[in-house]
């Protein structure tokens, strides 16, 4: 069994999805230090196979439940939708089997009320995998997704990519993709239209400061550069992580070493706007820094029990944490962990807030659906789902700074901290 968080959704992949946002912070600004892809939902999953011909892993029998929505009633209300429809709507002959077939697998999922409960066709699967490994085929900006207007928008952008090629910036407004209003509209399906084959276009209809603007930009392979760092003054290492890919630990020893063989004595990890990613990844960075022990554990709706442990690194240096209200899932349960273990400092504003799981199961006909199953705790036993987790030392990120002269009031006050923290 492959663990796996797929990032409003998860995370969301998912960046920021509709739901609960504290107030404070940048709003819809996201800092531009920012390196990565589009992102789709935050969520934690566990991809696991089909057992015994059941429809779904884990279900024991192919026939309906009791209170099962499919019956003979509901069967024959579809088949009198389906005639209405046939009759009356004017597009009716565009619409395919297929198109109605998915529709109805997704209105089950929604039925949920639980945005991170979604249905995956095939394709919709087969481009969730290929997000794990950070390669992407689209035009390289994340996107998170304003809960208040349900727009969403762009919150990074990728050096040499086609988005920075087309001058996108971060805290544009996507207001329609291919001239399809985008307002309201569920994250996966914002990004899974502005993603697409390598070589294609995708026509980008954005607000910023007040003046729409149009874009055509060539879609192509994105890979992902999901770590990246320097050297400040007086010997602090800036480390920063974007999303936890399956490429992301070898790109963290690469940039931690590097900053060690440059004489750092002390470190600032920067999670701000970190949307989530691999479970097994985000578990093998923490066996880098935190000390042997817990590093969280997840319980199921029985009560069952799974612990995430480390065995324990030897983190002899000062470390402050960077978190911001768009740091999720499970950057939220490496800050969280370091926070529990007392070994480091967190600066910015109260993450955001993503504390349950999610399992994608597939189905026998190469579609799957992504399913909330369990909560998330901390290391020391605390559920953040929907509160977050609040810094130690609070800080805003002052946006008309930043846009100024790219002064990072934040990144400055975890430099404050750590040179205090070095001065005991």
């Amino acid at each position: 069994m492959a663990e796996y968080e797929q990032l409003p959704g998860d995370g969301q992949k998912k960046f920021i999805s509709t739901g609960n946002r504290k107030k404070g912070g940048a709003g819809l600004f996201v800092l531009g230090l920012l390196i990565g892809v589009i992102a789709a939902a935050i969520g934690v999953g566990i991809f696991f196979g089909l057992q015994g011909g059941s429809l779904a892993a884990g279900t024991g029998s192919s026939g309906p439940s009791k209170g099962s929505a499919v019956n003979d009633q509901s069967s024959r209300k579809l088949t009198e939708l389906e005639k209405v429809i046939e009759t009356n709507y004017y597009w009716s002959d565009e619409v395919t089997k297929e198109q109605k077939e998915n529709g109805l697998y997704k209105g089950l999922l929604e039925s949920l009320g639980d945005p991170y409960s979604v249905y995956y066709t095939p394709e919709e699967l087969q481009e969730l995998t290929m997000d794990t490994q950070g390669i992407y085929y689209g035009i390289g900006a994340y996107v998170s997704q304003d809960p208040e207007t349900g727009y969403g928008v762009i919150s990074g952008v990728i050096k040499n990519s086609p988005a920075e090629a087309a001058e996108l910036k971060e805290g544009d407004i996507i207001y329609k993709v291919d001239g399809e209003e985008m307002a309201g509209m569920e994250l996966d399906k914002i990004v899974s239209k502005i993603r697409g084959e390598e070589g294609t276009q995708v026509h980008l209809t954005l607000v910023r400061d007040g003046e729409t603007i149009e874009k055509d930009i060539v879609r192509a392979r994105v890979d992902s550069p999901t770590v990246d760092s320097k050297m400040l003054d007086n010997g602090i290492g800036y480390l920063q992580i974007t999303q936890f890919d399956d490429v992301t630990v070898g790109q963290f020893d690469e940039n931690l070493q590097s900053l060690k063989s440059q004489g750092m004595t002390a470190m600032i990890l920067d999670l701000r706007s970190n949307p989530g990613g691999n479970v097994s990844t985000v578990t093998q960075i923490a066996n880098r820094i935190l000390p042997k022990g817990l590093i969280f554990y997840m319980e199921e709706k029985d009560g069952k029990r799974t612990d995430y442990t480390c065995s324990g690194a030897d983190w002899d240096i000062p470390l402050v944490v960077l978190i911001n209200q768009y740091s999720a899932s499970a950057s939220e349960i490496l800050a969280g962990a370091i926070q529990d273990a007392g070994i480091g400092t967190l600066v910015g504003v109260t993450s955001y807030g993503k504390g349950i799981v999610q399992n994608i199961i597939p189905l026998n006909d190469g579609s799957a659906i992504k399913l909330t199953v369990a909560s998330y705790y901390t290391r020391n036993g605390r559920y953040i789902h929907e509160k977050g987790i609040a810094p130690d030392v609070e800080v805003d990120l002052d946006t008309d700074k930043y846009l100024k002269d790219e002064t990072d009031t934040q990144l400055d006050k975890a430099v404050e901290v750590i040179t205090e923290m070095r001065n005991k």
